[in-house]
């Protein structure tokens, strides 16, 4: 070590930007919204349809839409982003499914969705929620559990592969 003076400011001013950026001094969790997203989602679970890769799925809510193609999988999540500023009333959540080289859905439902607040572990965060659509029975407010093991089974059987 040639300066130790010089090498004591440099990790001194590492470790005080890390702490500025945490939001948090004293707190050994990440700060200021890091990780927390305001966001609303979908998991459509595609037993019992035939066909479906390439499909359109649309989701809107609060004003905003999104759009996405549906890849060949047994569930899929659509998210849609929300302004950080949004409170747990969310309103109506309107999710369709077109069919690849149609221009009519044959999926249309929608439900009224309250969202739950998720804490950045330092007194901020953001309201996010999850819906599920299966063909037993339509759009929901929760996610069933069989949905969301088929969705964890999906992902980890996808990370095993790129591994």
């Amino acid at each position: 070590m040639r300066n130790p003076v010089r090498y004591a400011r440099v990790v001194g001013g590492a470790v005080a930007l890390l702490v500025g950026l945490s939001g948090c001094a004293g707190n050994a969790e990440p700060c200021g919204g890091v990780g927390v997203v305001a966001q609303v989602g979908v998991f459509f679970a595609q037993d019992g349809y035939d066909g479906l890769a390439g499909a359109s799925v649309r989701l809107c809510a609060h004003g905003r839409c999104v759009e996405d193609r549906i890849p060949a999988e047994d569930v899929t999540s659509v998210r849609l982003p929300l302004p950080d500023d949004i409170g747990p009333d969310l309103g109506t959540v309107r999710f369709r499914v077109t069919r690849k080289g149609s221009r009519k859905p044959f999926i249309d439902a929608s439900t009224d969705k309250r969202l739950s607040h998720q804490s950045d572990g330092c007194g901020g965060g953001a309201y996010s929620g999850a819906l599920a659509f299966t063909k037993e029975g339509g759009l929901t407010g929760t996610v069933p559990k069989t949905v969301s093991d088929a969705w964890f089974k999906q992902v980890r059987t996808a990370a095993s592969r790129r591994a």
